[in-house]
């Protein structure tokens, strides 16, 4: 009895002292004394000069400010005017961003969520740190997290040019590199906090000409990886009224007392203390391709490329609005304006009448969205919503993937939803990944992996969606950074644009059933079993998920379908449907036999995690 009656305040007792030395080992708080040292240094050792005396900075030509200048003539208060790139292909994106650093004639703002060391990311900052050197003011704010941890390139970057400044946002303990430890000291000691990151991808040259979306900066985005890559979307929007809003966000975020300078981190303080009087430059990553980087920048550099793959797709178009979190966002929740992407594709969603696609890459619904799409589903006429995710097999972050399996019957029940789930390898990937051929032979030893994927039955370049877009009814769509899950609801901040134009609604929305045409998706479907066993199946499978904690019943209320040859695409409501589909299993193409164990032993304990994954 005693023994009981101690146990808890014992318990709390260690979990105190752990905590205290994880602490204690982290070193909190910041060594002013090496900040003043680094602040020192970096003043004394950054070049000032630059190489050109002209007021535009030695900018390239671009075609895309004859489109600025055209746009702002032709706008007026109350009929803006806009010009729109929808980029579907990695390596486009990529190229375009060079394209338009080399273009910038004042200043060049980007926010990212994650930037590795690996080609694209050296690449990219190479050609920030050149218009640096040209006299363009380049900001760069990054989520301390997921962005570089390698303290050398951020020490370098710090006294890399007068011109060119850094921040991360939100760092853990003052550091800029978190390790395990401090990782796990974070979420004991400051988990809301902690837990909080700013998932915002805004790329922005002389505040008028901006790329918003999914993408970040390192190869997977850009479908440059051996391994994995990313099948993303992200659009480039220029014009009077968008450049305006997209500058006074970064403006907000970057005077935000989380975005936080380099020489104000302990471990880059250390490093550029220890390294003072060494030589500067930034190394580029010891196994990079120099022939892909060469001819990407030789497109880049050349004006009749850009006009035939760019400026000729450009789509002009009237209304479009750049929203964007505010950065306190995760403290205010209670406060809609904090929310402001939230709260607008809610009222998209709200106001649907005909149909509603969205594509995202976690099926995890927020409160907010389950309401909703509640809503839609019991209208009369129903709305329909077409859902593009990743499989089990294309997903970067299965834990999350659990998730979505659990409530999968929710989702095909509750809401109606006609659910595509992504394969692993699409058959028009070639058609988006140039030398997807040779790269699916590629010994790439994933040594930018940041998530867990599962074990897959052959080899080659896998491909999983990372997308985040939304069409209502044909005639408004959204591109940015939100996952339509708790964690952008009520975490991260995010940023985007809402596009109201029928045309770029209909190639959004064409892009999306793309990825869900059945040589690219398995179809989800309820298992065909006899009314009795069903019946018995869903009470103690809605039981099993009801639980708390144990949600282990095997036998589930839907499962994954492929396109028999010879047959037409059919919803799962139709008659046809079994006689044209065969049931190809929970987790297709998944080569691990106790996989479904695995899941659903996540889904067991993961349902109080939602927010958090």
């Amino acid at each position: 009895m005693n023994a009981r009656r101690t146990e808890g305040p014992f318990v709390r007792a260690l979990t105190l002292l752990a905590l205290l030395a994880l602490l204690a080992s982290t070193g909190c708080g910041l060594n002013r004394e090496l900040a003043r040292q680094a602040d020192a240094l970096v003043a004394q050792a950054r070049p000032n000069d630059v190489t050109c005396a002209r007021a535009d900075h030695c900018a390239i030509d671009t075609p895309y400010r004859q489109l600025v200048d055209e746009a702002r003539a032709a706008s007026t208060p109350d009929a803006p005017v806009h010009y729109v790139n929808v980029l579907d292909r990695g390596e486009d994106a990529l190229l375009l961003r060079v394209h338009l650093i080399r273009a910038a004639k004042k200043s060049i703002d980007i926010q990212t969520f994650i930037w590795a060391e690996d080609d694209a990311g050296w690449l990219v900052l190479d050609e920030l740190i050149a218009a640096a050197r040209r006299g363009v003011k380049v900001r760069v704010l990054a989520d301390q997290l997921f962005a570089l941890d390698n303290i050398e390139w951020l020490a370098r970057i710090a006294r890399a040019h007068v011109n060119l400044e850094f921040r991360l946002y939100n760092p853990t303990f003052d550091k800029a590199v978190t390790q395990p430890l401090e990782f796990a000291a974070g979420v004991l000691c400051c988990f809301s906090k902690f837990n909080q990151r700013m998932h915002n991808k805004l790329f922005l040259v002389d505040g008028e000409i901006g790329i918003a979306g999914g993408r970040n900066y390192e190869n997977r985005y850009y479908d440059w990886d051996q391994e994995f890559d990313y099948r993303d979307r992200d659009v480039l929007v220029l014009g009077p009224q968008t450049g305006s809003q997209m500058q006074a966000s970064f403006d907000r975020f970057w005077a935000h007392p989380r975005a936080v300078p380099l020489t104000r981190l302990n471990d880059v303080n250390r490093r550029l203390v220890a390294d003072a009087g060494t030589p500067g430059g930034l190394a580029p990553p010891p196994d990079i391709d120099w022939a892909r980087l060469d001819a990407l920048r030789i497109h880049a550099a050349d004006i009749t490329y850009i006009r035939t793959h760019f400026i000729a797709d450009a789509l002009r178009v009237a209304r479009v609005d750049y929203f964007s979190d505010a950065p306190d966002k995760a403290t205010h929740l209670d406060d809609p304006a904090q929310a402001a992407l939230s709260g607008r594709i809610s009222e998209l969603l709200e106001g649907a009448r005909s149909q509603v696609v969205f594509e995202t890459p976690y099926l995890v619904l927020s409160g907010r969205a389950r309401k909703i799409f509640r809503e839609l589903y019991k209208r009369k006429p129903r709305v329909p919503v077409i859902v593009s995710t990743n499989s089990l097999a294309a997903t970067d972050a299965f834990y999350v993937y659990a998730l979505s399996y659990k409530y999968k019957k929710r989702y095909l029940k509750r809401y109606g939803f006609q659910i595509h789930e992504f394969k692993p390898f699409p058959s028009d990937a070639a058609e988006f990944i140039q030398d997807y051929a040779a790269l699916a032979g590629g010994g790439n030893t994933g040594k930018y992996q940041r998530y867990g994927k599962a074990p897959l039955k052959r080899g080659g370049v896998r491909l999983g969606l990372h997308a985040k877009s939304l069409v209502i009814d044909d005639r408004v769509s959204v591109i940015g950074s939100h996952n339509f899950d708790p964690r952008s609801d009520d975490y991260n901040t995010e940023s985007g644009f809402i596009i109201y134009d029928r045309v770029v609604a209909e190639r959004v929305r064409n892009a999306v059933l793309r990825n869900i045409e059945p040589r690219n998706a398995w179809t989800i479907g309820r298992r065909q079993r006899s009314a009795a066993l069903e019946r018995i199946n869903e009470v103690i499978a809605d039981l099993s998920t009801a639980l708390p904690v144990f949600d282990l019943w095997p036998f589930r209320y839907s499962s994954s379908f492929e396109l028999k040859p010879g047959c037409a695409p059919l919803p799962p409501g139709d008659p046809g449907f079994y006689a044209c589909y065969a049931d190809v299993g929970d987790f297709p193409e998944v080569d691990l036999p106790l996989k479904t164990i695995y899941t659903r032993i996540v889904t067991a304990f993961g349902a109080g995690l939602v927010g958090i994954l």
